[in-house]
């Protein structure tokens, strides 16, 4: 305890007079860390902005054809909630009406979990009190976090400038600033809820909540507002919904489509309002302690098994992805009777669907699509819920427990029921949530989503399988689902070839609801998700737990 407090105390001495001493050290440190997991980040925004920029060009590839779409899409209220309003019928202008709200949350999503990996996580795991025991400034470790998360935006700006200026440069650049923008804003929130929390998971789960709260409003402004008459539909009026949503912001600068360029000052200013707000909050706390102090456990301990440790300790995540689920297949369900709407008579966006679906019925098509995406995302709970241990490891938690009289299998089967098991919930819950939306038939679409189980816990064998054998690049799971889902959000209407395509196992599932199950498919990928779980955990019985 006393060396503690003189660690404490010397950081302190030397963060009042060098705030920012060692930034540049640990700023390369921090991308040294994210070397691989940051450009992957980047290439995904934007890919899917240009590659998007692209399918829409071949899709809708004269004016009657992008005016109908526009006005199709601008009467119906489902999409506009989650797409947002048209402002235009030009390629660019439907580029950043399909892919910038998207865009701009994945970026979010990006810039939250860098700053609290290099802020709260590092004070959480102790690496930080070792770090600032050299000449590291009170500061130094928040601004090459902010400094990190700078770079990663920017570069994402600079990327879908670069991509899309064929389409007008001022519209690109438009869009890119947006894109980057709410990235930089919501990683100097993420920087403020880091100063409150002690806990990395519970830093991300708020600023994550706080962009969920974001999109909703975004939603439901957007849902709420109709098309101006004079224009076929296309823009109209503004919501105030809207505009207390820094995701509305991105929307409001309307690239391609009369940029508003004073909207960009919003969120500069709101970055560096919540930025400051960091900085102030930063220079007034002990490190590895938060404002909000954590809630005290009971006296007595009530977990008497491996199995109820993990549930307590993942029961708030699985319980979040459950309501996403439920809520976002209500609402694509809605969508279900518009969907032949959204493509009109143009017969290369129907083969999409039918690619992305498998069936001649659009209306099927649409739902078979819906799951699909549904299974893809249901694979990042699984890696994400697999890979808790690696976390409970690597913070020396997992040890503990593990030398008592619990045994490794036990411990590990007990996340891993959390795992497979939540999978199979919110994939249950998908499927209730589309029936409910689209008035259709409860059965069938509950067991049309469960057909994605099987290629989700291969997903997750896989990433347990790296975890058993290495655990140092386990975190290469999140590639493994990540390249899955990019060949399933983008790989049909690239027309990337079905070799390609067939490299992720879902794209060997049948295309329900519609055609008779197609069964030999389903039980191969339970009998290899089987297997590699068997040696996964094979591999981590065997292997020294890291220290």
């Amino acid at each position: 305890m006393t060396a503690v407090a003189g660690t404490r105390t010397a950081y302190a001495t030397r963060g009042a007079r060098r705030p920012l001493a060692g930034t540049g050290t640990l700023l390369r440190l921090a991308l040294r860390r994210d070397r691989i997991v940051l450009p992957v980040w980047m290439l995904v925004i934007t890919v899917m902005v240009v590659s998007g920029a692209g399918s829409l060009q071949t899709l809708y590839d004269s004016p009657e054809e992008r005016t109908r779409l526009a006005a199709s899409m601008a009467a119906n209220s489902s999409l506009r909630s989650l797409y947002g309003p048209v402002f235009g019928d030009s390629t660019g202008a439907l580029v950043a009406w399909r892919f910038g709200t998207f865009a701009a949350v994945l970026a979010a999503v990006m810039s939250l979990v860098v700053v609290v990996r290099h802020t709260r996580e590092e004070e959480e795991t102790g690496r930080q009190e070792m770090l600032s025991s050299a000449m590291v400034g009170r500061r130094a470790p928040l601004t090459a976090a902010l400094l990190t998360a700078g770079l990663a935006n920017a570069t994402v700006a600079l990327l879908i400038t670069a991509g899309l200026s064929g389409l007008g440069p001022a519209g690109a650049l438009a869009l890119g600033l947006a894109v980057g923008g709410t990235g930089m804003l919501f990683a100097t929130a993420a920087a403020v809820v880091a100063q409150l929390t002690e806990s990395a998971r519970l830093a991300k789960g708020a600023t994550a909540a706080v962009l969920g709260l974001a999109f909703v409003l975004r939603a439901a402004g957007d849902a709420g507002t109709a098309g101006d008459p004079a224009r076929g539909g296309l823009g109209g009026e503004s919501s105030l919904l809207t505009w207390l949503s820094p995701v509305g912001w991105a929307e409001y600068v309307r690239a391609y489509a009369g940029e508003r360029w004073w909207v960009l000052l919003l969120t500069l200013g709101a970055a560096c309002a919540l930025g400051a707000a960091a900085y102030a909050l930063a220079g007034r706390r002990d490190i590895g302690r938060g404002f909000l102090a954590a809630r005290q456990g009971p006296a007595e301990g009530r977990i008497a098994t491996a199995a109820g440790l993990a549930w307590r300790l993942q029961r708030a995540t699985l319980s979040g992805w459950a309501a996403g689920f439920l809520l976002a297949g209500t609402v694509f369900g809605g969508m279900a009777d518009g969907a032949a709407d959204l493509v009109g008579d143009n017969e290369r966006a129907r083969e999409v669907f039918e690619r992305m679906g498998g069936q001649t019925a659009l209306t099927d098509a649409f739902l078979a699509a819906m799951i699909g995406m549904f299974g893809l995302v249901a694979a990042l709970y699984a890696v994400g819920s697999v890979l808790r241990m690696h976390g409970e490891e690597t913070s020396q938690r997992a040890e503990p427990v593990l030398a008592n009289a619990v045994g490794r299998i036990s411990w590990a089967a007990g996340h891993l029921a959390v795992a497979f098991g939540g999978a199979v919930l919110i994939m249950l819950l998908a499927g209730a949530g589309l029936a409910l939306g689209h008035g259709g038939d409860l059965p069938a679409l509950t067991g049309a989503a469960l057909v994605q189980v099987p290629a989700v816990w291969t997903i997750a064998g896989v990433a347990l399988l790296l975890y058993g054998t290495a655990p140092a690049v386990a975190t290469a799971g999140w590639a493994v689902a990540g390249l899955c889902l990019a060949l399933g959000w983008v790989g049909p209407a690239l027309d990337v070839p079905r070799a390609v395509l067939d490299l992720s196992p879902f794209g060997h599932l049948p295309k329900v609801p519609g055609p008779p199950m197609d069964w030999p498919p389903v039980l191969v990928l339970m009998a290899l998700a089987v297997a590699l779980t068997a040696a996964g955990l094979a591999a981590f019985r065997r292997r020294d737990l890291r220290i």
